[in-house]
């Protein structure tokens, strides 16, 4: 009898930690939480008009209206060029006064000096700034010297100026907004005939120009990267044309706009999803379009693309010539053709809250929100319960945010495409946080392996989930379903190469 009392105790004692954890969720604010001014330096607006040496930037903050945003939210990063650098500016674009300009042009370039977060220069690498602008693009960083430039000419003069809401950063020249796009950049530019003209004839450039989509009642940003060869590396190899590089390729020149011609597979290598910088480059996989292939990048001594221990070759980044920013990507310059392989498996981490359809939410990065249409509302995502919320706080989590759910649910998820090869599989989430035990299933069949969270007895944290025998390069679907009333706070995947 003491026994089932003490069980039942123990049930009742559970749920009413869950129903608190329930309310604390529920009340939390679903606005953004906005940086908190220090009241002790002047705001960015009253900071900028104060300086005789900022009146021609200051006009122009006055001119787009955006004084009050930028005397009140935060935190900010603003490049300020000074005033020979605006008047220097004038005169490059063949006019006399800001008035010269449309109302469009002038609040681009004024959003093209602002960032919406707090960057100091002790933050700035050999890449690009993390966060991009607010017109959407990533302002460029490298050094010369001690100098720090910004999209490869503007360099910063006075740094780390102290604001009430973020920091100012003094700039010797305006700069320009970036039009165009990552095949029109390296197509102009006369380094890259030979590789411009492959991309051109294989119609790969058609992707490469679309910068931008609808979506929803949205616009949605393309992003690329493009690891450009130029014409003095493949004289070397004597390639002096793209009818060279196609024999080369051993392709047949009839049919260069098949995916699966060698031409357009050597081609489409050099081109991959996303926009990544040096800054941005770690030693792992990285997908071409089609994600059907990879590269393999090692950091280390030096930035080494597909890198092989056993010889120690690598193809690097010709670095002065690289970190060039377009509209929708960045360009690295590279000093080997790049064959195409296939990489050995490497581990791999996917978070679960880094799919394109989430992330055109307001909320993402920002604050929490919930959705209860398990069906319909994410491509990759899926799942049966009460709700799914995008859970965001400084945590122990990759990127601070994680996919919730609470109660009795069913959550799956499918991950972009994984090299073939034979992996262990693990899932994190937090440690100490209401965690259900969780049956696990690969792909649709169930892995004999149990999620273990804190509410049933286990550590929570990272825990092995399955084992995954791949044939192919292909996507792969996890689902938990949990064993008990709890929760779950699903913050990424794991990929391991099994040994």
């Amino acid at each position: 009898m003491f026994t089932t009392y003490l069980i039942d105790f123990i049930r009742i004692k559970n749920l009413m930690i869950l129903m608190v954890i329930c309310l604390f969720i529920a009340s939390c604010s679903q606005d953004p939480v906005l940086w908190k001014v220090d009241s002790t330096n002047q705001v960015a607006s009253e900071y900028i008009k104060s300086k005789p040496e900022f009146s021609e930037f200051a006009k122009l903050v006055e001119m787009t209206g955006s004084g009050p945003l930028l005397g009140i939210r935060g935190p900010y990063t603003i490049m300020v060029p000074n005033n020979d650098a605006m008047f220097a500016y004038y005169k490059l674009k063949g006019v006399n006064y800001l008035t010269d300009f449309d109302e469009k042009f002038l609040k681009n370039l004024l959003h093209n000096h602002i960032i919406t977060n707090e960057i100091p220069s002790g933050d700035m690498g050999l890449g690009a700034l993390r966060d991009t602008n607010a017109i959407g693009d990533f302002l460029v960083t490298e050094f010369q010297g001690s100098d720090i430039i910004l999209n490869k000419y503007a360099k910063i003069i006075d740094r780390d100026v102290r604001l009430a809401n973020g920091y100012i950063h003094v700039i010797d020249h305006v700069i320009d907004p970036v039009t165009k796009d990552i095949y029109q950049v390296v197509s102009e530019d006369p380094s890259y005939k030979i590789f411009s003209e492959g991309l051109k004839i294989t119609g790969l450039k058609d992707t490469l120009q679309l910068i931008s989509f609808r979506y929803g009642n949205k616009t949605a940003r393309t992003r690329f990267t493009i690891f450009a060869v130029p014409d003095t590396i493949y004289q070397r190899k004597g390639i002096q044309n793209v009818d060279d590089l196609i024999k080369w390729t051993g392709a047949n020149p009839d049919s260069i706009t098949y995916r699966n011609n060698p031409f357009y597979r050597y081609m489409e290598y050099h081109c991959l999803n996303g926009t990544h910088y040096l800054s941005d480059l770690n030693t792992q996989l990285y997908p071409i379009l089609s994600q059907d292939n990879n590269i393999s990048l090692t950091v280390d001594t030096d930035y080494k693309i597909n890198y092989i221990p056993k010889t120690k070759k690598y193809t690097a980044f010709i670095v002065p010539a690289s970190n060039v920013p377009t509209k929708n990507g960045a360009i690295h310059a590279i000093n080997g053709l790049l064959p195409v392989i296939e990489p050995d498996p490497s581990t791999i981490i996917f978070e679960t809250t880094d799919f394109f359809d989430l992330k055109q939410k307001d909320c993402y990065g920002k604050y929490y929100e919930k959705w209860s249409d398990g069906k319909n509302t994410f491509a990759k995502i899926k799942w049966v319960g009460d709700f799914l919320q995008y859970y965001i706080k400084p945590s122990p989590n990759k990127n601070n945010d994680a996919l919730n759910m609470l109660g009795w649910w069913e959550l799956s998820v499918t991950f972009p495409k994984v090299m073939k090869g034979n992996y262990k599989i693990s899932i994190y989430q937090p440690e100490g946080w209401f965690l259900s035990d969780c049956e696990v299933s690969l792909d649709g069949k169930k892995t004999g392996f149990t999620y273990k969270g804190p509410n049933g007895g286990g550590p929570g944290g990272l825990q092995q989930v399955a084992e995954g025998h791949f044939t192919t390069t292909s996507e792969h679907t996890l689902t938990l379903r949990n064993l008990d009333y709890g929760g779950c706070w699903w913050d990424y995947i794991k990929f391991e190469p099994l040994k």
